[in-house]
């Protein structure tokens, strides 16, 4: 099968601060609309490895690809249209309504000065209502709690319509049910998934295809099952695990004291 337009490829990334190497030749593929997880410690690369991804840092070696077109050959509104972003959540102070924030999805699809439209609105309204805050549509964003701007930052992803979305920790200050939520929302799309998950339940639960990453390479690949097992869960955390199964053969991983 062929490379399709909403397959992202990473090779051979590498990437230093000063003379600290962060990212020591990093190869990552995400099929079409696979959930790719990567999961690892703190400090092991994964947030520097998916702003290579996004576009917010270019790495010194290798080459980041979408649909087999090399991020570089594309200008950003280009790539806006191919990829929408969820980055760790900080609190943001934007004086505008929540309505506002969802619409600036739109704009890699606007040409300059063009405002929106009709059908902008009712993409925007359909975000707000997939990740349960259309009631807030008229709120200012900046009078939300952190776990509501999150929800409302992924319905500006949604409103971008992207057939690639890439997560960094996307359910950092959201309660149990609201990670479910965001992560189900997010299964379901039917686009092309990166996402960096610090839950290894979570990501056992959600994803395709996990990648786990340790001081700046990548350890090992594959399905869920196959990467957590208690022996590589030692290696990579240094913390000893069980693993069950419920009576619905969902996996489960019991972290011993």
């Amino acid at each position: 099968m062929g490379t399709q337009i909403n397959d992202i490829e990473a090779k051979e990334i590498r990437v230093s601060y000063g003379i600290h190497e962060i990212l020591k030749g990093v190869t990552l593929e995400a099929e079409q609309k696979k959930f790719i997880g990567i999961i690892g410690p703190n400090g092991s690369g994964k947030t520097t490895l998916l702003k290579c991804i996004y576009r917010t840092l270019d790495p010194a070696q290798g080459a980041v690809y979408i649909g087999g077109e090399p991020l570089t050959s594309m200008k950003p509104r280009e790539s806006a249209k191919r990829l929408a972003v969820v980055a760790q959540h900080n609190y943001y102070n934007f004086e505008f309504s929540v309505q506002e924030v969802v619409l600036m999805g739109r704009s890699p699809h606007k040409k300059a000065l063009e405002r929106d439209n009709a059908q902008d609105y009712e993409i925007a309204r359909r975000a707000l209502q997939t990740v349960g805050m259309e009631a807030f549509s008229g709120r200012s964003f900046s009078t939300l709690s952190g776990g509501e701007q999150q929800r409302v930052i992924l319905a500006r992803a949604l409103a971008q319509q992207t057939p690639c979305l890439v997560l960094d920790e996307p359910t950092n200050h959201l309660d149990v049910t609201h990670q479910l939520q965001l992560l189900k929302i997010v299964k379901n799309l039917g686009v092309t998934v990166v996402s960096a998950i610090h839950d290894l339940n979570i990501a056992a639960s959600f994803c395709d295809i996990l990648y786990v990453m340790k001081d700046g390479r990548i350890e090992g690949h594959g399905a869920p099952a196959e990467v957590l097992t208690t022996d590589f869960i030692r290696t990579i955390y240094n913390v000893e695990t069980e693993i069950t199964r419920d009576s619905r053969g969902k996996m489960h991983i019991l972290f011993l004291s």
